[in-house]
């Protein structure tokens, strides 16, 4: 690791960073309230709804963290022509992320998931979506969207839900643009369906379980992670893999053969929903900002500890960035 003060330093200058987000925007709704007995229709039960919240989840908690953090924001996507479209554009408008490379489309609906919550528990999800992919038309609309800012931005992340928004032309177009001129680092948290054909990003972050599958093999012990990394490395042409292990923390693996465990960080987990999207935002921003890789996986590690340790899709403060990073390496 490098010096601490540099990495506090990069923190700090998190704000001057502009961040493209691409990547399938979800509307999450949280229905809080209490259980008082069984429903004698079925054997579930009912909830007496105390309270209903709308936050961004996918590519839109990436956006969350990344503002959170101070840094600009321009956020692109595909969302419909329904309330639930309109609800997410105007929380990521209030929040301060440029929307402008949002394009709507009536044929389809907003990604919502819905999370019923009693006694902080959850009960049940439901999901509403499509997962086809975008046509050849609303692709070309989407990279003229792109076109307009992508090289106004110091870092990219993709961000893929799998319902449908990456496309193979749409990932050859970033990676084209993002090589021409400077040099920007583009980080994908990937879905399996489109795992292999991320050639040439700067780096992927997949979590154990998406790694497996992509590779055809169950990631259990050591030299399984290791064999896992090296393949993804080797597949991919990328610099860096950064696999997320959950309790276990994550493993970094690099182009030029270096490894690092990065250990996690002892606190109770409240909830691990969006804590991907935490680093691969937060990860993207240190790169960005300067910091190497193994660097920016300590800061992407940070990050994710302090959301695991709220409700829902939570984002973390530079302040509480700071004090982590200090309370686990001094």
């Amino acid at each position: 690791m490098s010096d601490k003060n540099k990495i506090i330093n990069a923190v700090d200058n998190f704000g001057k960073s502009r961040i493209l987000v691409v990547g399938d925007f979800i509307l999450d709704k949280f229905v809080t309230g209490s259980v008082a007995r069984i429903s004698p229709e079925a054997p579930v039960p009912v909830v007496k709804i105390k309270e209903e919240k709308y936050m961004p989840g996918g590519a839109g908690n990436v956006v969350f963290n990344i503002l959170s953090l101070g840094a600009s924001v321009f956020a692109s996507s595909i969302v419909g022509e329904d309330l639930s479209g309109e609800r997410l554009l105007k929380i990521l408008k209030a929040k301060g992320a440029d929307v402008s490379g949002i394009l709507r489309d009536f044929r389809r609906p907003t990604s919502i998931k819905t999370r019923v919550i009693a006694e902080h528990q959850q009960v049940v999800r439901t999901d509403m979506e499509s997962t086809e992919e975008l046509d050849d038309d609303l692709t070309e609309s989407l990279i003229e969207a792109l076109g307009r800012k992508i090289g106004e931005c110091d870092g990219v992340v993709i961000s893929d839900y799998g319902k449908g928004l990456i496309t193979t032309r749409l990932i050859e177009y970033i990676l084209s643009e993002c090589r021409k001129d400077r040099k920007l680092p583009v980080v994908v948290d990937p879905q399996v369906g489109h795992f292999f054909e991320y050639k040439g990003v700067t780096s992927v972050t997949p979590n154990v379980k998406e790694a497996s599958s992509a590779l055809g093999f169950e990631i259990t012990n050591e030299k399984e992670l290791k064999r896992a990394g090296r393949n993804l490395l080797e597949e991919l042409k990328t610099e860096s893999v950064l696999i997320t292990r959950g309790e276990e923390g994550m493993s970094f693996f690099g182009s030029d053969g270096s490894f690092s465990n990065v250990a996690s960080i002892a606190r109770e987990v409240y909830d691990v929903t969006g804590a991907g999207d935490t680093v691969a935002g937060v990860f993207t921003l240190g790169l960005a900002a300067g910091l190497d890789f193994i660097d920016a996986a300590a800061v992407a590690n940070c990050a994710a500890a302090v959301v695991v340790g709220k409700l829902g899709t939570a984002t973390v403060t530079p302040r509480e960035l700071k004090e982590q990073f200090r309370r686990k390496f001094g």
